[in-house]
């Protein structure tokens, strides 16, 4: 990737010492099975985030002040499994680090990986999809790291919540937590769905989005767009809530499969990975140390969760 900073901002704010957020990149679409092209997505992504003004206009605040750190991209590609780990890998050396360490896709397998790092570093973890699908086979195409079994181990190991779900097979109801699931169809009437959502949610939230949980009439970029999808400004309510009352610890945002005919789809990935920053760091001035509440007694709740020596940086 030719992309030396995040957005182009100066390098003072793009030096990893001193930011407070990390973006790794992961250019990653082994396992898709119709549209190919999320490799593509992370640099649409950041050729987008250089073209976007930096000022927020609802919150009233730069976030590329606070430091923005444009990770090395993980390009492990020999196997999905492999991948996986070398997600796991860059995203708990991060947070290690004291950063809020955020991710951009990709295909949605490298969401296991992300998942796994922030589940062996903050207790009681909550994860919350947004996605148009419900990723919860357990094997796909014989593997578990396919894109099609992106949340089936957040199912079983943290306090999984699905957000804007239209589209699933049959087996996957026998994982399925229903009463943590908000459908497409039901959300669409229904005013009290992000209440309840945010009411089953823990204190430690990560979040995931498949940008096919977006609705193709403003996202059509994704290998797999669905219609009934969730519309800007009722997602952007819903971020900023959860934001507001949780501790969100990182995100991931996976799936762009950008269309040299059609950049807005890019755009939108730009402005809603930026959102999200802003309502992370809304209330931080810039001098204030960032302190994303890890610590190593945290670590070992599994017992393959111990850092050894060359997890070390």
């Amino acid at each position: 990737m030719e992309n030396k900073t995040y957005a182009g901002i100066e390098e003072e704010y793009s030096k990893l010492d001193s930011a407070k957020i990390v973006l790794i990149p992961v250019p990653y679409d082994g396992t898709s099975t119709w549209q190919k092209g999320a490799d593509k997505g992370p640099e649409a992504f950041l050729n987008a985030s250089e073209n976007m003004e930096l000022y927020d206009i609802e919150t009233g605040t730069e976030v590329y002040l606070q430091g923005v750190y444009l990770a090395d991209a993980v390009t492990e590609n020999s196997s999905p499994e492999a991948m996986v780990d070398a997600v796991h890998k860059a995203t708990k050396k991060y947070i290690k680090r004291n950063k809020f360490v955020t991710a951009f896709g990709g295909e949605h397998s490298i969401s296991i990986g992300t998942i796994r790092a922030f589940n062996e570093c903050f207790d009681n973890l909550t994860v919350v999809q947004l996605d148009a699908h419900a990723d919860l086979r357990k094997e796909y195409h014989g593997s578990k790291c396919n894109h099609a079994c992106a949340l089936y181990e957040a199912s079983q190991n943290t306090n999984l919540i699905q957000v804007g779900i239209r589209s699933m097979d049959v087996l996957e109801t026998t994982v399925m937590d229903t009463e943590k699931t908000y459908f497409a169809h039901e959300m669409a009437v229904d005013d009290t769905w992000m209440d309840s959502a945010i009411h089953q949610m823990t204190e430690n939230v990560f979040i995931t989005i498949d940008l096919d949980a977006f609705d193709p009439s403003i996202m059509p970029s994704t290998g797999t767009p669905e219609p009934g999808g969730l519309l800007w400004y009722e997602t952007l309510e819903f971020l900023k809530q959860i934001f507001t009352e949780k501790n969100v610890v990182g995100f991931d945002i996976v799936e762009l499969c950008p269309n040299k005919n059609e950049k807005s789809s890019d755009f939108l990935a730009a402005k809603l990975y930026y959102k999200m920053l802003s309502y992370k760091f809304q209330n931080e001035g810039v001098d204030d140390e960032y302190d994303n509440s890890f610590d190593n007694s945290h670590v070992n709740k599994n017992n393959n969760s111990k850092f050894n020596e060359e997890d070390e940086y």
